[in-house]
């Protein structure tokens, strides 16, 4: 305790005893001492701020939580179970705490940091997999503006529609009022935030992306629709094999190709091949004068 808060105090408590002692000593003999106590506590309150008066006395301000996931889960908080989601409890301390969400779908595990007189929420959505998993925590504090962290870091970051760079971000300039926090990353799924923001109090967002599964597919089946059939064209009468554009002789021609070319076949009919140069054209060859490799 710092000198200055000591002597505040020490002020404090001399002007209640003051205050004591002229009630008890004028002609209110007979008022009781708690009714004593409210009075001389609401005229130093008005003398002396609301803040500064339950500091010194030792009182500090509770703090909020609210939580919802998708789907409903059981919450523990510093691993005890304190029911099931949605969750809210405004009577809590003002200090960090362990939280962790269970449900048939998965479990989620974090730290919240409560400030006195602020609420902080969790949104989850629960998956089998950390990795599909998505969330935010908005934790309020003494401060001014937004601070933005997100998982995987280097995510781009807008608000309002307007880019503002990539996490960790910090926005000190940001007007107070309900803003649109937007936050994506190549290769995760988007995550569409609106919160407000209070006047001279700091909002930290903590933001957990999903991996966007449809990319994970394509990326794991892409390899498949590389296993194609290659042709080998052979020696023909002329030196070469005509592509046309049907598969008749009397179609035109989209092209030449020379005995040892490859190309890829697209479709095997009777009598013929539909192939694909390396240039891009597609067209039919006779089956006859080339043979599939792998």
């Amino acid at each position: 305790m710092g000198t200055s808060e000591y002597s505040s105090r020490r002020y404090i408590q001399k002007q209640i005893k003051e205050l004591f002692c002229g009630i008890i000593s004028g002609p209110m003999k007979k008022i009781p001492l708690y009714l004593i106590i409210g009075v001389s506590v609401i005229l130093i309150i008005f003398r002396f701020g609301y803040k500064p008066v339950t500091g010194m006395l030792g009182i500090s301000q509770r703090a909020g939580l609210k939580i919802t996931t998708l789907p409903e889960a059981t919450v523990f908080i510093n691993d005890q179970e304190v029911g099931k989601t949605p969750f809210s409890n405004e009577n809590l301390s003002a200090q960090q705490y362990k939280v962790r969400l269970s449900s048939d779908s998965g479990s989620w595990e974090g730290l919240v940091q409560l400030f006195g007189g602020t609420v902080a929420i969790i949104n989850r959505e629960i998956a089998p997999s950390i990795a599909s998993s998505s969330g935010e925590i908005l934790m309020l504090s003494q401060g001014q503006g937004v601070v933005v962290a997100s998982t995987p870091n280097g995510s781009e970051v807008e608000i309002d529609g307007k880019s503002y760079g990539i996490t960790p971000l910090t926005v000190s300039n940001l007007e107070p009022g309900e803003h649109t926090f937007l936050v994506s990353h190549n290769g995760y799924l988007k995550r569409n935030i609106k919160a407000t923001l209070p006047a001279n109090l700091l909002l930290r967002i903590d933001i957990d992306l999903a991996i966007n599964d449809n990319l994970v597919e394509q990326k794991i089946t892409a390899p498949a629709t590389l296993n194609t059939v290659s042709l080998l064209v052979k020696q023909t009468p002329t030196g070469f094999l005509r592509v046309r554009s049907k598969p008749s002789t009397q179609s035109s021609e989209v092209g030449r190709v020379s005995a040892g070319e490859r190309l890829t076949l697209v479709e095997e009919l009777s009598g013929w091949m539909k192939v694909k140069l390396a240039s891009g054209v597609e067209g039919y060859i006779a089956s006859n004068y080339v043979q599939k490799t792998p």
